[in-house]
């Protein structure tokens, strides 16, 4: 249902609805932002590359075709455009701390183990990394991630157990269960 739902959306966009282009980015604005921030570790540079992601999205509405999901589309483009944010650049990605205006000890120590795990997943390989943030921060679907990055369902299975284990060596963990 959420399939013919977005396709309906998109079949309404390209007829010019802003409704219809307003419902698709409320829809999908956050896990794209939260894509971007993962890997460049910059709120206003990842706002800057969402609203890009969006704008690519809405300007080759044309290319995207029905059989596939948009959210994988919309990931897509993300992906190209942190690429492509990293050639202009031609920097790696911070291991700066954001910080907290926030005063609460609770909240601190959650941004704390975020922020150590975030920086543990910058670490990995790029290909491993890749395949790690769609499922463990976008939470996407093996088959999702295999569709996505055009790789067979086999290598996603390895690199998410790669991924668990170069994790628990950086972050010291003794069991799976404990990511």
């Amino acid at each position: 249902m959420k399939y013919k739902m977005d396709s309906w959306l998109v079949h309404l966009a390209r007829a010019g609805d802003e409704d219809a282009c307003e419902k698709l980015v409320k829809k999908y604005y956050s896990s794209i932002y939260q894509y971007c921030l993962l890997h460049i570790n910059d709120p206003y540079e990842a706002e800057d590359l969402t609203q890009e992601v969006f704008t690519r999205f809405f300007s080759n509405l044309y290319r995207y075709k029905e059989y596939g999901k948009v959210k994988n589309y919309l990931y897509t483009i993300a992906g190209n455009t942190v690429k492509n944010y990293y050639k202009k650049k031609k920097d790696i990605p911070s291991e700066e701390l954001l910080e907290s205006e926030e005063n609460g000890k609770n909240y601190v120590e959650e941004l704390g183990v975020r922020l150590t795990i975030e920086q543990a997943v910058r670490k990995l390989p790029e290909e491993i990394r890749e395949t790690a943030v769609l499922y463990f921060f976008q939470e996407l679907k093996q088959r999702e991630i295999a569709e996505l990055l055009h790789i067979k369902l086999s290598l996603v299975k390895y690199r998410i157990g790669r991924a668990k284990k170069l994790l628990m060596k950086e972050l010291e963990v003794k069991n799976y269960d404990e990511i």
